[in-house]
């Protein structure tokens, strides 16, 4: 069965091109495609996407606006935003607002469905300039709570951060793709957190990896 697309890009010749991409792939359907993200909530609910792609620098109101509103009532749908910035804050703004991952456009033609398969795998797919910029931003804070995660939970944390899906995970530490659901249950049981987004973003916050 192919996955559901609800794609939000103000630029009519790219929302054009990447509806085109969409139908191109029989794995994927574009359900709607719109210029703006002022009725997004709705228009997610209407449509029921399997996926989002969202443009960050909207009209009226911002992707990140958009995607914070996303939320609170979709916590699990996978949103991966779209955008021309590389600087930090559209980035850390974007990942705390509980992106799912983070492409920019010029990586679009080669990354676009790489990206999906990270994200429903597990992972939080970046632009490989986007991952670093991450990582030197959580090197920069200083660790300020104490959640008593043991030295293999900040690994995996820091894993997880960097994008990684289960399966690279248990790779990476060799380990089963049990042992990596079971460690991560316990990070966000200590972190009160219920989802990967929140443990990410809590975890770039506050400096815990």
């Amino acid at each position: 069965m192919s996955l559901s697309v609800l794609l939000y890009e103000d630029d009519e010749l790219l929302r054009s091109s990447l509806q085109s991409m969409i139908s191109l792939n029989e794995n994927f359907r574009c359900v709607g495609a719109y210029g703006n993200v002022l009725q997004a909530v709705e228009q997610i609910e209407q449509h029921q996407p399997d996926l989002v792609f969202m443009d960050i620098d909207m009209p009226e109101m911002t992707g990140i606006e958009a995607l914070k509103k996303v939320r609170s009532s979709s916590p699990n749908l996978p949103i991966i935003m779209l955008t021309v910035f590389d600087d930090s804050t559209h980035v850390l703004d974007a990942i705390f607002a509980g992106a799912s991952g983070y492409l920019l456009k010029k990586h679009i033609s080669t990354r676009l469905f790489d990206a999906v398969e990270e994200v429903l795998a597990g992972g939080a797919p970046m632009s490989p300039s986007i991952a670093r910029m991450v990582i030197d931003s959580m090197r920069q804070k200083p660790a300020e709570n104490n959640y008593k995660l043991t030295s293999r939970e900040k690994e995996i944390l820091t894993s997880l951060s960097q994008g990684n899906s289960y399966k690279m995970i248990a790779a990476e530490f060799d380990i089963s793709l049990d042992t990596v659901r079971t460690h991560i249950k316990k990070i966000y049981e200590k972190l009160q957190v219920h989802s990967q987004t929140e443990a990410v973003s809590k975890a770039i916050n506050e400096g815990l990896v």
